[in-house]
């Protein structure tokens, strides 16, 4: 039986790491960075991330420096990344936060934060 310390510390957990990816996504030059907690509309994640990336390069590189980082911190268990900088969007799924790297045209098309904006938004940085 999982205790409420026990859910706390892992929401803890999942929240340090989601700082941890968005120091990342500010290191490497993302813009319009969003932290949404999406826990009480989705069963499969915790937390979204939304951020920019200027071109095809920059996607992949953020797509990689997020994932070589929350694996340095320790605190990569599983990931898995969907969608390629070619296309304008990818996704990286790592233990219950959810990265959406987006071009900023395919950003807007997809417009994720009108279509979970029921979430509490925690952090916005331009």
């Amino acid at each position: 039986m999982i205790t409420s310390q026990e859910t706390r510390r892992c929401h803890l957990d999942t929240l340090q790491l989601a700082h941890t990816i968005i120091n990342t996504i500010v290191d490497k030059k993302g813009s319009n960075i969003i932290l949404l907690d999406v826990r009480e509309q989705s069963i499969f994640a915790e937390y979204f991330i939304l951020c920019n990336g200027e071109n095809s390069r920059q996607l992949k590189a953020l797509a990689e420096y997020i994932r070589q980082d929350a694996k340095d911190a320790g605190m990569i268990k599983m990931h898995k990344v969907e969608g390629n900088a070619e296309s304008g969007w990818i996704l990286v799924d790592v233990n219950g936060v959810i990265v959406h790297i987006f071009a900023p045209d395919k950003r807007t098309f997809y417009n994720l934060e009108e279509l979970w904006n029921e979430s509490q938004i925690i952090l916005r940085i331009q």
